[in-house]
């Protein structure tokens, strides 16, 4: 009985792990995913939520894992 509850332990690890890796690349995407839509904003909707196209552009080249909320 303690090798099948060794096993069930590692089954359950390996299941968090790809859980954990299925959450990080969602994340990644969904940064990418809103950096376009932020760079696709007219300068009249950025000066609206007080963005300028300078501060899209810095944001923009920042790298998908770049994630400023540590998600």
């Amino acid at each position: 009985m303690k090798g099948q509850h060794e096993f069930q332990g590692a089954e359950h690890q390996s299941v968090h792990l790809i859980s954990d890796l299925l959450h990080k690349i969602s994340r990644w995407y969904e940064l990418h995913r809103e950096r376009e839509l932020l760079a696709s904003l007219s300068d009249e909707a950025l000066k609206d939520i007080g963005m300028s196209r300078a501060d899209v552009e810095y944001e923009s080249i920042k790298p998908f894992w770049n994630d400023p909320m540590h998600k």
